[in-house]
């Protein structure tokens, strides 16, 4: 009988205590606790890693190589272990060929419904394009009247330049008598030979037979269309004599000519799809066809991935307040001297031209010099001075666009592409306009009774007569989850088509239904990865398990509420619960309310964070968690503690009489935005709010964080759709503090980032010690030569490779994991060397540098928001999103304010616990109550009710979404009808 229990005795991996648990199998399990506690420690580290090890240990030392190679967690035994799949809240790769679709393999068979019952059409005329047998062409070639004379012709070539003298040997070899040239039939075995200019296009078609249809010729015709079809490409072409007209040979036709005489009708036939009326044919379709990864399908001007490098002029113009003569054109800043000269030369000869003042601010000049600037001056000459002799020549300008984009396509130096592409952005492909895939694949397209008007109207389709809506590949990735799922239930096929594509299309169904089912219902199937938050991306994986059935699974989640609403986590529970109910164990790191009470075992660590967790300070069932008297989270669970409303809020001005003191977005409609304008008071504390896929981050980031980059740091990202932003010359900066990594190496750790670790080593170098021996602040950086430890290069580890094992770290031997050698250890300050130093807590830090008002004005910021556990050269790759976003607030927090910086947050709660979020509010109004701006994109209830100001955006997600539901004090939206943040809100505003 399999175990009932996962047991776990000794773990003490990084601040586990010697742990010892029992965690009950096939349950929904939530490991809670403060940030820091262990959680992840417990629950990826130790059980996942050692549950994936194993895994892998069982498996050949063939296949091992293939495999990543993973550590022992440090834990004395674990008993009743599944194979184990981790579910981390992690961003997908930057890679742009990953979408949604094809990610969850939804892609995949959308390939193999449209190239099975897909219609194709003719991409120039829209025509639906049909194919018929080599019986059915025959049939239709012996319907024409008795007595009719015909010639079938295979075509060979088509409106291609060449001689082809190798193709009209080999059909004389093969024994054709007659081929038909340019629309003249010539004799193959005449004496004069054929000639054909190379750079004319030139049509050439082999004369398969000449017969006339009567009685009996059935078998021959028959023959002679195999011919032709073998010949041709599987295609034929019929000339076939009109009825009354005079009996004259086809061939009787000027030489030139491109189409028949009107006596002979031409008509065209194929095996493959084809369009009998313009000639155009389409060979089998297979899956590949549709790939844009594939050569087959991938559009051949932007080769699959739906953009093109172009130059943007706005990137050209640096400061747009300077001059010319300044040097606001960035590019005719650079280059040898030769080039400058050169190019002074010309702006001053377009100067002169246009007759502008080169001392006027860039912004203020004429529109038709920026556009000759820019795109040229067409036919019209400038004249400027040339050479030392000053010869005049007069020639059109270019314009920097052109030519930018002209050297960039010319040039094979490589540093000459990368100085270009700073001037460079992402726009769609002009000729797939960012499909990805040939015109004739996506002409294309499958039939639906969907009824999503707005949908079809958003992807520029149109519904037909008969309420019947055909959409391509590409406009089918264009839908949403939601519409999608709408459009797949209700595909319109044939009862030979449904037989043939029924598997398919439940296999796309349920796929669609499991992202439905996480909350996703609102993205489109052609998001790329690389822009989802870590929450959504965790919830597609999610889905992917879902859909793959396995049984007897450990699968360990990492907040999969993190970006879901309220509304929303009821639907992602069901999902949890029924991943467990197919015999899975499922195990939960969470700080959300709902998800923690609707758990069947909960694991409470502390009661510290850092070195003070580690613990399991309560376990078991709801009822035994609250009633915990040294929890913590018992405490805000059961309400005998919890985050206090504000007494008092910053009002904003009021818009209508006092414009001044807003940032306003005006016409906002990227993505689902409905044209919105939005105001921002300047020093409050906004929210932004509303359901999964209402529009938040395309107004935050994609609009709002975009427009002031451009504007501060002249960043290379556009803005998403707006027409204008009001009042920024009221902020002097735009910082975004998210939960991206503070490095990259373990190198990087929170006292190199903060600062605190310069005036440290200043501190070293001032000692008397120091400065006998001659030691400057560099002499203790472990990443310099000279103080470090040169045998493990400052790291104070040493890799070793294993090969078919897991590399293996250690100690270096020289200096003891201590960094540095020892004539730099031998400076003490107040008995502490510098590795000692970096081995001290924040908090013991603090204490020990207070009289140093340059490191603890830093290391007392990092203690406002909770690090004081962290260890100063902790590794910057052990720390969770949250401590690094913490981490770069704390930096915010101890720089000289100037009461005028815009901030913006993306969910600062991840990974926070209750009482961590009351310590991130405290930093949070810190900054707010120095004159900043904070918006934060944010679901927690607990955020959202201590703001100043809200903006709601909804009613729905996706298409139904976009509209500014309601903005104001917390109140105010709590009583907004419509409003479904203001729903969830009320009940703690009470």
């Amino acid at each position: 009988m399999p175990a009932q229990v996962i047991k776990i005795i000794g773990a003490r991996q990084h601040n586990l205590k010697n742990l010892s648990v029992e965690i009950p199998r096939e349950k929904l399990v939530v490991i809670t606790g403060l940030s820091g506690s262990g959680k992840s420690s417990l629950a990826f580290d130790t059980l996942y890693a050692e549950g994936q090890r194993r895994y892998v240990e069982s498996l050949s030392a063939y296949a091992r190589q293939f495999l990543d190679k993973m550590e022992k967690p440090d834990v004395d035994f674990i008993e009743g272990l599944s194979p184990a799949i981790a579910i981390e809240q992690r961003s997908a790769g930057a890679n742009p060929r990953s979408t949604i679709a094809t990610t969850t393999e939804i892609y995949d068979y959308l390939r193999v419904l449209f190239s099975a019952v897909g219609q194709p059409h003719d991409p120039a005329t829209g025509k639906a394009l049909v194919r018929q047998t080599p019986q059915q062409i025959v049939d239709q070639i012996l319907a024409y009247p008795a007595e009719t004379k015909i010639v079938v012709l295979a075509p060979i070539v088509e409106n291609e330049r060449g001689e082809f003298r190798d193709v009209i040997e080999k059909l004389r070899r093969e024994g054709f008598v007659r081929a038909r040239i340019e629309g003249e039939i010539i004799e193959l075995g005449r004496p004069e030979p054929i000639r054909l200019k190379k750079t004319e296009l030139h049509t050439i078609e082999a004369v398969v037979d000449r017969l006339i249809i009567r009685d009996g010729v059935r078998v021959r015709l028959a023959d002679s269309v195999d011919t032709a079809l073998k010949w041709g490409g599987n295609r034929v072409v019929v000339l076939r004599h009109v009825e009354g007209a005079a009996p004259s040979a086809p061939g009787a036709v000027d030489a030139t000519a491109r189409v028949p005489p009107k006596k002979w009708e031409l008509q065209r036939y194929s095996t493959d799809y084809g369009n009998a009326d313009s000639g155009f044919t389409l060979g089998e379709l297979t899956p590949k066809h549709f790939s844009f990864n594939s050569h087959l399908g991938a559009c051949p001007a932007c080769h699959g991935l739906g953009t093109q490098l172009v130059v943007d002029p706005e990137l050209m113009i640096s400061e747009p307040e300077k001059s010319i003569a300044e040097g606001v054109i960035t590019p005719w800043r650079r280059g040898p001297k030769r080039m400058q000269v050169y190019y002074k030369k010309l702006q001053g000869a377009l100067v002169k031209h246009f007759r502008i003042d080169e001392e006027a601010p860039f912004a203020e000049l004429p529109e038709n010099f920026k556009s000759a600037l820019y795109f040229g001056t067409g036919e019209t000459p400038i004249e400027m001075k040339f050479g030392s002799n000053g010869e005049k020549i007069a020639r059109p300008f270019e314009g920097l666009v052109p030519q930018m984009q002209r050297l960039y396509d010319e040039t094979e130096s490589e540093f000459t592409r990368n100085r270009i592409r700073s001037f460079m952005t992402r726009e769609p492909c002009k000729v797939c306009r960012g499909a990805r895939l040939r015109p004739e694949i996506l002409a294309v397209t499958i039939c639906s009774r969907f009824a999503g008007r707005s949908a079809v109207s958003r992807i520029g389709e149109r519904l037909g007569e008969d309420e019947k809506c055909e959409l391509n590949i590409h406009q089918f990735t264009e839908l949403t989850v939601e519409e999608a799922a709408q459009f797949i239930s209700q595909i319109a096929l044939s009862a030979q088509q449904r037989q043939i594509a029924s598997e398919v299309v439940r296999e796309i169904e349920s796929r669609l239904q499991f992202l439905l089912e996480v909350g996703l219902g609102y993205l489109t199937l052609d998001r790329e990865s690389g822009t989802l938050s870590g929450g959504e991306a965790q919830r597609i994986r999610l889905a992917t398990q879902i859909g793959s059935g396995l049984a007897g699974v450990l699968y360990v989640l990492d907040e999969p509420s993190i970006g879901l609403h309220q509304r929303d986590n009821i639907r992602l529970l069901g999902t949890l619960n029924r991943l467990r109910d197919l015999g899975n164990s499922v195990i939960v790191v969470e700080h959300d309310e709902e998800t923690i009470r609707a758990a069947d075992h909960i694991i409470d660590l502390g009661p510290g964070a850092g070195p003070r967790g580690g613990e399991i300070v309560a376990q078991g069932k709801l009822d035994e968690i609250l009633g915990a008297r040294n929890s913590i989270t018992a405490d805000y669970l059961s309400g005998r503690a919890r985050i206090a409303i504000p007494r008092h809020r910053i009002p904003p001005r009021f818009i209508n009489l006092d414009p001044e003191g807003w940032l306003t977005i005006v016409g906002a409609s990227e993505n689902n935005l409905k044209n919105v304008n939005t105001s921002f008071p300047l020093g409050c504390f906004i929210c932004v709010t509303g359901v999964s896929g209402s529009g938040k981050s395309t107004l935050v980031d994609d609009i709002l964080r975009r427009a002031l980059f451009r504007h501060f740091y002249n960043a290379k990202e556009k803005p998403g759709a707006f027409r204008g932003l009001r009042g920024v010359d009221q902020i002097d900066k735009a910082i975004v503090i998210d939960q991206s990594a503070i490095g990259r190496t373990p190198r990087s750790n929170p006292i190199t980032y903060s600062g605190a670790f310069t005036p440290i080593r200043e501190l070293f170098a001032q000692l008397p010690a120091a400065r006998v021996r001659g030691y400057d602040a560099g002499r203790f950086s472990f990443n310099v030569k000279g103080g470090r430890c040169e045998n493990c290069e400052g790291g104070g580890l040493i890799k070793i490779e294993m090969h078919f094992l897991p590399d293996v770290y250690v100690e270096c031997e020289v200096c003891h994991g201590r960094r540095y050698n020892r004539e730099t250890l031998e400076i003490t300050y107040k008995g502490k060397n510098i590795a000692d130093v970096l081995d001290l807590t924040v908090d013991e830090a603090a204490r020990f540098f207070r009289n140093v008002p340059s490191v603890s004005d830093k290391l007392n910021a990092m203690l406002d928001v909770g690090l004081g556990y962290l260890r100063l050269g902790q590794a910057a790759t052990t720390l969770s999103g949250g401590e690094a976003q913490r981490v770069k607030l704390a930096t915010e927090l101890a720089k000289k304010a100037t009461g005028r910086t815009f901030y913006i947050l993306d969910e600062p709660t991840s990974g926070l616990h209750f009482a961590d979020i009351e310590n991130l509010l405290r930093v949070l109004m810190k900054l707010r109550d120095a004159g900043n701006t904070l918006v934060v994109i944010e679901h927690n209830l607990e955020v959202i009710k201590c703001a100043d100001w809200l903006i709601d955006l909804g009613p729905e997600g996706g298409e139904r979404g976009g509209k500014i539901i309601g903005a104001g004090p917390p109140e105010r939206i709590a009583e907004t009808a419509g409003s479904y943040t203001g729903q969830f809100l009320r009940p703690l505003l009470r």
